[in-house]
C-alpha cells in the first residue's frame, strides 16, 4: 500500500550562485542537495498540487515544494539546468516590474564557465536594482518562458514593486491604497505576460500584517508564503475560499545531509512542532 505525506515541507532559496554572499547557495552544494532529493525519492509539488493538498487531498509520502524568491538570474544560470536533470520542479516568486527584454543567456549546462553571464553577490545586486540595473541582476522574459517550457519553474506573484509600503508611507489608509495598487499591477502583469495568474502570494521580506492580509484577500489571492519556519499539514475545510498561509524552509550553503535532517523533522508535524519549541 503506498503511503501518503503527513506534511509538506516547502524549501525556500533565493540566490544559487557562484559569488558567495546572504541567502546564497554555491552551485556545488545546491546540485548536491539535489541529486540527495533524487535518490532519496522526493517529488516535487507545484502550487496547485500543493493547494490541493492543504485542501485534504492525499499526495504522496516524501513530497516537497521548493521556492525562489524574486527572480534572480542565477535562477536561471545554475538553478534551472539542476532541476531539469532531475525532472523537479520549482515555484519563482517573481517581482513582476523587474524582468526586462532580451535574448536567453547562456546557462551552466551549455557553455564553459567563462562564458556565463557574471553574477553579482546579494548585496550588490540590490544596488543594482536600486541604481536601475535590473537585467545584471534579475531573470528576462524570454529567460522565465523557457523555464516555465521546460517544465523546471512556475512563477507567481512576489508583488510588483517588492516595496515595504507600512514602511514608506505615512498612514494606514495611504499604505492600503499603494499596497492595492501594488497587487493589481503584479496580477495584471502577470496574466498578460504569462497568459494566467494565480492566488499564490509570497510576501515581501516576509512582512505582512491584517492590512496586508485583507488587501491582498481582496485582490485575489488565497495562499501567502511566509518566512516562518515550520511544516505544512493538511487541513480539512468547508470551503475553498479559506486563505492559507505557508510556512518555508530556508536552505542553507551546506551539505545533503544538513537538508535531509531538515526533511526528516519537518515531514512529520507532531515533531516538527516539538521541534521548533525546543528551538525556541
Amino acid at each position: 500500500m503506498s503511503r501518503h505525506a503527513r506534511a509538506v515541507p516547502v524549501l525556500m532559496y533565493h540566490h544559487v550562485s557562484t559569488s558567495p554572499g546572504m541567502i546564497t547557495v554555491a552551485p556545488g552544494h545546491f546540485a548536491v542537495q539535489m541529486a540527495y532529493l533524487a535518490n532519496a525519492g522526493y517529488s516535487t509539488l507545484g502550487a496547485e498540487q500543493l493547494s490541493t493538498f492543504l485542501r485534504g487531498e492525499d499526495m504522496p509520502d516524501k513530497s516537497l515544494v521548493i521556492t525562489f524568491d524574486d527572480g534572480y538570474l542565477d535562477n536561471w544560470v545554475h538553478a534551472h539546468p539542476v532541476l531539469q536533470q532531475h525532472g523537479f520542479k520549482a515555484i519563482c516568486f517573481l517581482v513582476s516590474s523587474w524582468p526586462g527584454a532580451g535574448a536567453i543567456r547562456p546557462h551552466a549546462f551549455n557553455v564553459l564557465p567563462d562564458a556565463l553571464p557574471r553574477l553579482l553577490d546579494h548585496h550588490a545586486g540590490e544596488c543594482a536594482i536600486e541604481q536601475g540595473h535590473v537585467d545584471d541582476v534579475i531573470l528576462r522574459w524570454s529567460e522565465i518562458e523557457a523555464m516555465r517550457k521546460a517544465g523546471t519553474f512556475e512563477f507567481h506573484s512576489h508583488t510588483h514593486t517588492h516595496v515595504r509600503w507600512d514602511q514608506v508611507t505615512k498612514s494606514s489608509a495611504e499604505k492600503r491604497e499603494r499596497l492595492q495598487a501594488d497587487l493589481i499591477a503584479a496580477r495584471e502583469t502577470l496574466s498578460a505576460r504569462l497568459g494566467d495568474v494565480s492566488d499564490h502570494l509570497c510576501w515581501p521580506q516576509g512582512y505582512y500584517d491584517d492590512d496586508y492580509r485583507e488587501i491582498a484577500h481582496d485582490a485575489g489571492f488565497r495562499h501567502f508564503y511566509t518566512c516562518h519556519v515550520g511544516t505544512n499539514a493538511r487541513v480539512r475545510r468547508t470551503t475553498l475560499d479559506a486563505e492559507r498561509s505557508i510556512n518555508r524552509l530556508e536552505v542553507r550553503n551546506r551539505p545533503a545531509s544538513w537538508l535531509a535532517s531538515r526533511l526528516w523533522i519537518h515531514s512529520r508535524p507532531m515533531i516538527s512542532k516539538a521541534y521548533l519549541s525546543i528551538k525556541r
